[in-house]
């Protein structure tokens, strides 16, 4: 997702993800929360990772999208074009067979 396809979902200009994103302005409670609805994860999602603790890959809960890279990695895949997507694909179950 783009910033500025984030910020139209938000209700907010992409310059405002911009500067969430760097850091230069905090974003609050309630705009994170719209944030979170609009890339659909957990508001917790943010804060992975901050404890001190390996971040919840969601396999305990058998829910992988709860997983930050995994959503990373999907974002990624869908933006490949389809017949390369497919090689890949065959390419991961192939090597997922191996290990």
């Amino acid at each position: 997702m783009t910033q500025q396809q984030l910020g139209d979902k938000v209700g907010i200009k992409f310059q405002q993800i911009q500067k969430y994103e760097t850091g230069a302005n905090r974003i609050s409670a309630s705009r994170m929360w719209d944030i979170a609805a609009a890339m659909e994860v957990p508001v917790s999602f943010f804060f992975e990772g901050l404890d001190g603790q390996a971040p919840d890959t969601g396999e305990a809960r058998g829910d992988i999208l709860t997983d930050k890279e995994a959503i990373e990695l999907l974002r990624a895949y869908y933006g490949i074009p389809e017949n390369q997507r497919r090689r890949l694909f065959d390419l991961a179950r192939v090597l997922g067979q191996a290990a």
